[in-house]
């Protein structure tokens, strides 16, 4: 006997916004919605797809009346497909999101931001094909992580 990882859950006051905000970070798409809940996903699970293979989890945000009060004890990473770090952290506060000081070292490889509803999430390497960062830094668009960052460094652990 297994299970699959189908949904990943997310309280919050406002599933329509969180969702909006999510959609528009990951290029998801809204898949379902009842009242207090709002289902994302890069694709609409059917229950043959799911036993058949593990399919990417969709996130699903439910109405909750509690605020966030602590740190998130599981969190998102996201890595920019087509842009650096620095460009795609520019690109998430422009969507509402904050960076965010939750005791991480100053020498970390990521970036620690938060949803407009306060949920940490950490914005880590950029997956950019080199030859499309190598433009950007002769347009003077990179802000440098490129370089340590890259597709091919891995991933500094966490403290």
């Amino acid at each position: 006997m297994t299970s699959r990882f189908t949904e990943l859950v997310v309280d919050c006051h406002d599933p329509e916004r969180i969702a909006a905000f999510w959609c528009a970070v990951l290029g998801f798409q809204v898949i379902g919605r009842s009242e207090g809940k709002v289902e994302i996903g890069s694709w609409e699970p059917t229950v043959e797809e799911v036993r058949a293979r593990q399919m990417p989890p969709t996130l699903l945000f439910i109405q909750v009346p509690e605020s966030k009060a602590v740190k998130n004890r599981l969190h998102l990473d996201v890595s920019p497909i087509d842009a650096g770090t620095d460009e795609e952290v520019a690109r998430l506060i422009g969507l509402g999101a904050v960076k965010a000081d939750v005791g991480q070292d100053p020498g970390r490889s990521w970036v620690v931001m938060a949803d407009p509803e306060g949920n940490e999430f950490d914005v880590v390497r950029t997956l950019a094909p080199s030859d499309a960062m190598d433009t950007q830094k002769s347009q003077g668009l990179s802000g440098g992580s490129a370089g340590c960052c890259s597709s091919r460094a891995p991933r500094s652990p966490r403290p």
